[in-house]
């Protein structure tokens, strides 16, 4: 790895008060201290100097700089943050005069980058200081900071200590038969070992499936027959009239989009054409864009007027939606609830949506958001390298269950093992970082 000293701007590119222009590499505080008036050679790491940036004597601007030392910053190597004012042309000159004096232009994700290859986060971690700067909505966000925090590697660093102790007890029983005080090892003594770690593998894929929704947003449909409120509800929802809302059956007669966040829930919602049979060549086109949403969504929201009672169309939707991921909301409850029907009542026209929020949560078990010792997996590329790792595992439990030999069961093992090493980015591959960490921003 190259340790030549690379700059960034770490802010963003806009007029503001304050930009922070992030330095890292050998002796960058001596690099720094060319054109900085301020004495931070001797300055202990983790400190802020005043002083002013100079360019052949002459004041560019009027700067704090912190100072990072040693093995133990962000990078791994030593740091330098100089805060200046937030313009754009101070901005600019302050890096032009970096490079002008050796420095270059930090790559996409190169700190971060650095960070991993000298050891003071993992690739797990790598990925989860990605997700918090993409983040949507608070659940995402939330679920970024545990994984910065470790929480994954650290689960991830269990299996694979739970997993190594499965094989060395099975390769020590391989290379040293003769040995007395070398237990004999049968399926009855291996199979609870492996047992338990693949519940503990099988649990954190299973909590993972809802994580994806989560952030990048939950696909919801909003399905209905003509007239009972959906593009009032999606209203409420959007808090814009996106919709158009009108007491004429059909009004809605395409797909309507649009993305809301709803107590830290991204929906990303589609306000679909009424169901209904009809001779409308253009309506007829939005019902069956609608049915297609219908197969598609994550979840889908059925709208049933409460002030009427049942009809043969609310009966075909119902049946239509059975084997969804299925809401029924009781709209204009508040006119009187004339449907023997159980389902979540709210007021679309009075923006009353409470109800409807509170069962979201319910049905994508968000609740188990905030306990702290849950971990989940928050990218595909993780979740696909534990369920490789689960079927490894799996495939050396089968064996044990009808006695194969232990030296061919522990082929198995060793490939489960090498799925949770790549997890963590111990056997990473080089163009696997490269697209990794150039989804990130630069100064990150």
């Amino acid at each position: 790895m190259n340790d030549d000293i690379i700059v960034a701007v770490a802010t963003s590119r806009l007029e503001a008060a304050i930009s922070i222009i992030r330095l890292s590499g050998k002796d960058v505080i001596a690099f720094v201290q060319q054109f900085f008036t301020g004495k931070i050679i001797n300055k202990e790491s983790h400190t802020i100097t005043y002083g002013y940036i100079k360019d052949n004597g002459e004041k560019i601007d009027e700067v704090l700089v912190n100072i990072y030392r040693g093995k133990r910053t962000f990078t791994g190597e030593e740091m330098v943050e100089i805060n200046c004012h937030g313009g754009v042309y101070i901005t600019n000159k302050v890096v032009d005069l970096c490079l002008h004096h050796g420095a270059r232009l930090a790559e996409r994700g190169e700190f971060s980058k650095r960070a991993f290859l000298n050891g003071r986060i993992d690739l797990s971690q790598a990925e989860a200081i990605s997700d918090i700067i993409t983040a949507k909505n608070s659940y995402a966000s939330s679920l970024a900071l545990k994984g910065i925090q470790g929480s994954i590697s650290h689960f991830i660093k269990d299996l694979k200590e739970d997993l190594i102790q499965i094989i060395t007890q099975i390769e020590v029983n391989i290379d040293y038969p003769e040995y007395e005080d070398v237990e004999e090892l049968t399926a009855d003594k291996l199979l609870p070992m492996s047992t338990s770690l693949i519940e503990k593998m099988n649990k954190i894929i299973e909590d993972s499936k809802n994580i994806k929704l989560l952030k990048e947003g939950i696909q919801t449909a909003i399905i209905g027959k003509p007239n009972v409120g959906k593009s009032s509800l999606l209203n409420a929802m959007l808090k814009e009239e996106k919709a158009i809302v009108t007491n004429i059956a059909g009004t809605t007669r395409d797909v309507v989009e649009g993305s809301v966040t709803v107590d830290g829930i991204l929906l990303n919602m589609i306000d679909t054409a009424g169901i209904r049979e009809t001779d409308n060549i253009v309506e007829s086109l939005g019902v069956e864009k609608s049915k297609e949403m219908i197969k598609k969504a994550d979840l889908v929201l059925l709208v049933i007027d409460g002030s009427k009672e049942l009809d043969q169309e609310d009966q075909k939707l119902l049946e239509l939606t059975e084997d969804t991921n299925r809401i029924i909301i009781i709209n204009k409850a508040d006119l009187g609830k004339k449907v023997d029907l159980e389902g979540i009542e709210i007021s679309a026209k009075e923006q009353d949506i409470l109800a409807l929020t509170k069962e979201i949560k319910k049905k994508f078990n968000l609740g188990l958001m905030s306990n702290q010792e849950e971990y989940y997996l928050t990218n595909a590329r993780q979740t696909q390298l534990l369920e490789k790792a689960a079927s490894s595992l799996q495939t050396a439990i089968d064996a044990m269950k009808i006695s194969i030999p232990s030296d061919l069961i522990v082929e198995d093992l060793y490939d489960s093992w090498s799925c949770l090493k790549e997890i963590l980015g111990e056997q990473a591959k080089e163009d696997l970082l490269d697209e990794l960490f150039k989804r990130f921003c630069i100064g990150k």
